[in-house]
């Protein structure tokens, strides 16, 4: 391993015209390793993250039951408002299959 310092010049992101010095400081091995472990972990933890976000069947889960959850609150907090978004959801419901059921008898 060498005992020189490496002095390197890079241009900033996102068209900045500045520039910027990066010192190259010499590290041991166990250094090297423990940074190739932290980059490890990050990049697992990157990795379940976008796991997490495709997975559309589990986050349908997390948001139906998101939903659950907040309806519940307002059914206790404001029965009245509840009851007003049933009514509506129902109408809606009913509303679509009316028109559904009219489009097929117009054919």
């Amino acid at each position: 391993m060498s005992t020189e310092v490496n002095t390197t010049t890079h241009e900033a992101v996102r068209g900045s015209v500045e520039a910027v010095t990066v010192e190259a400081v010499p590290r041991t091995k166990t250094e090297l390793r423990a940074e190739a472990a932290r980059a490890r972990v990050e990049l697992a933890q990157t990795l379940d993250a976008i796991e997490y976000r495709l997975n559309v069947p589990r986050q349908l889960r997390v948001r139906s039951r998101l939903v659950n959850v907040r309806l519940r609150e307002l059914g206790e907090k404001n029965p009245l408002a509840l009851a007003g978004i049933v009514l509506g959801a129902a109408t809606a419901a009913v509303g679509a299959v009316w028109l559904g059921v009219r489009a097929v008898q117009r054919r």
